[in-house]
């Protein structure tokens, strides 16, 4: 049963509508640009692909081949983008040559402090974490956090507090940290350590907190991620480098994706856990776009599983990751 022509005229004008919603958002997706609107475009590409795929069911109905052909073509490339984060197995990742022990790595953003330190404490222990890097700290919630029991959990830490803002970061860890430091430049904390995980040479650590673009001009948020960028590459000649944190970019940005060099893969990616959407959360709909993210150089990844972050606004990840031993 054919619709009325008036209705299928307009199935045709939601199915283009839609086709370049999603085109946009993968043109966004492709450029460099650094302008916070192309910025978080590119970052909203999902959303857009579900809405252009929603066009092509709503012009096939109306029986409109030319829109709901477009609709399918632009989601077409959309999956050419996003199909290698739900395929296990990263390009140029090989998980044979990672032979060593497995650590498991949590990522946690508090929201100014604002997550239930019981709470966290509890799945750090109930999840057996070995390293843990968080991010939004302030005095009061380091100090929160050490009353219900985090250094005791993990006794290794390198925190940084800057106040009551939410500029603080740490890494707690179970094993021995050294050569910690928290990098200039940054307006949140960003920090390096090496990890003492009993191979020949210890673990390189970053974890990182780049400033997001939708509070920050672009140029500043561009900027502080190709800084990450260089302190990845001076870690590339090391056996095991882990990055973990609050990126404030997700995998459909060009710029969060150029991190991906030298060796570098994306936890998502080596795991086929797919897009992994972390924030907003604790909202009456699902987190929209992925931030939390993990990135191994050597070390491989086995599994990623997003947590929940009680009283914050971001999920949190856990990744466990398997080492490579001895430059194997």
């Amino acid at each position: 049963m054919r619709l009325p022509r008036h209705v299928e005229r307009s199935t045709g004008i939601v199915g283009l509508l839609c086709a370049l919603y999603g085109a946009v958002g993968l043109f966004a997706s492709t450029v460099p640009v650094e302008n916070r609107f192309v910025v978080l475009l590119a970052g909203r590409t999902p959303s857009l692909l579900l809405l252009t795929l929603f066009g092509a069911v709503v012009a096939t109905l109306g029986r409109r081949w030319i829109a709901a052909g477009a609709c399918l073509a632009v989601c077409a490339l959309g999956t050419a983008l996003l199909a290698p984060l739900y395929l296990p197995g990263a390009d140029g990742v090989s998980p044979s040559a990672a032979t060593g022990p497995t650590i498991r790595v949590m990522q946690a953003n508090t929201k100014i402090g604002q997550a239930d330190p019981a709470e966290l404490v509890r799945t750090v222990r109930n999840r057996d974490i070995d390293i843990l890097t968080v991010q939004e700290l302030t005095d009061e919630s380091i100090e929160a956090m050490h009353l219900a029991g985090l250094d005791e959990a993990l006794p290794h830490r390198f925190v940084v507090s800057r106040g009551p803002g939410g500029e603080g970061g740490g890494i707690y860890s179970r094993f021995p940290l050294s050569n910690t430091r928290d990098l200039d430049g940054y307006l949140s904390a960003n920090l390096t350590a090496d990890v003492d995980v009993g191979l020949r040479e210890p673990l390189a650590l970053l974890a990182v907190h780049p400033a997001p673009a939708y509070l920050f001009p672009a140029q500043l948020w561009a900027a502080e991620l190709r800084g990450i960028h260089d302190e990845m590459r001076a870690d590339a000649l090391r056996d095991n480098v882990i990055v973990s944190g609050d990126f404030n970019a997700s995998y459909t940005q060009p710029q969060y994706r150029a991190l991906l060099t030298d060796g570098y893969a994306d936890a998502a990616d080596q795991a086929g856990a797919g897009l992994v959407p972390t924030m907003p959360a604790a909202r009456w709909y699902p987190a929209i776009t992925g931030i939390d993210r993990i990135i191994t150089k050597g070390a491989a990844v086995t599994s990623l599983e997003r947590i929940d972050i009680a009283g914050s606004d971001h999920h949190g990840v856990v990744a466990d990751i398997r080492l490579r031993t001895d430059g194997a």
